[in-house]
């Protein structure tokens, strides 16, 4: 069974565990994920099936878009709404629409970031989480990461009792986007204690929420011999890249990863997906190191 299974990954799972029981439930080892969600996130969790594990990493390194909720007026040690509070600046007077939107527009291009201490981030062999576990202080490497689009998609609403504002926000980002710290970064910039107070994930490469099962649903499919019917294919993923159709002849030289001439073929310039008879054979591109001569990048 090979193909790319997008999963509507539910809240109090980890990643891994979507993977286990993926992996039990259609009885094969290859199996791979494309993206770590902490386990109060729930989203789309496209998950590489036999053969479809080849593009992992290009999934991994896809752009993301998540919906969620920013809360100001407290600060936790987590950044989202499961850690203690570490910090409040009660909001007296709430922000106007002008003022939060113009500042979210700031953010919209290349950022650096401070990883939480509750991550995934290795430092001198340590996971962060590790060091925040054990009350350790550590310097945290800064990251950069791409903002596409930072927008608000509701109505800020000021709790008077709280001392609180929040609303909700979409965001386009690159790989490793930490949007725990674009929310909190967000509040530094108005002046306040911010936190994300929820998540969800609508987008992972080119799959959106609306393709997505859940793990109950793919059981359902399992139990009625359908389980092939959820995979997509893995060319999916290559969509937006450019692509040449092969005749037979090329198609032999492609297929066996030969080193090319790219006078031969000038239409690949960047990374191509190489098809013959509707089937994705290759992705090819220039060489890195000679000049002129264009080799497989990964082979299908």
């Amino acid at each position: 069974m090979d193909g790319i299974l997008p999963l509507w990954k539910e809240k109090g799972m980890t990643s891994f565990d979507c993977v286990y029981k993926v992996r039990k439930l259609l009885k094969t080892k290859k199996v791979g994920h494309s993206g770590t969600l902490d386990p109060e996130v729930e989203g789309v969790l496209p998950i590489c099936i036999g053969k479809a594990t080849k593009v992992v990493e290009y999934l991994h390194e896809s752009n993301k878009v998540y919906q969620g909720e920013i809360t100001l007026g407290f600060s936790t040690e987590t950044e989202d709404a499961h850690g203690e509070i570490v910090s409040s600046s009660p909001i007296e007077i709430p922000f106007s629409i002008q003022e939060i939107d113009e500042k979210m527009q700031n953010f919209i291009g290349e950022i650096t970031q401070i990883p939480p201490m509750y991550s995934a981030v290795k430092v001198n062999g340590k996971r962060l989480y590790e060091y925040a576990r054990a009350a350790e202080e550590v310097e945290r490497p800064v990251r950069k990461a791409t903002i596409y689009n930072f927008r608000r998609i509701s109505e800020p609403v000021y709790n008077e009792e709280t001392k609180t504002q929040s609303w909700m926000f979409e965001v386009s980002c690159s790989k490793g986007t930490y949007v725990r710290t674009l929310s909190v970064d967000l509040g530094k910039a108005l002046g306040v204690e911010a936190h994300m107070s929820q998540l969800t994930r609508v987008k992972s490469g080119p799959f959106h929420s609306d393709d997505c099962i859940t793990l109950e649903q793919l059981n359902e499919l399992v139990v009625n011999d359908k389980a092939q019917v959820a995979l997509k294919p893995v060319d999916l993923v290559f969509e937006d890249y450019p692509r040449i159709d092969l005749t037979e002849d090329e198609y032999i030289r492609f297929k066996n990863g030969a080193i090319l001439s790219q006078a031969e073929f000038p239409q690949i310039f960047a990374p191509t997906a190489c098809y013959f008879e509707e089937e994705l054979i290759s992705i090819y591109g220039p060489h890195p190191s000679k000049k002129g001569l264009l080799k497989p990048i990964k082979m299908f």
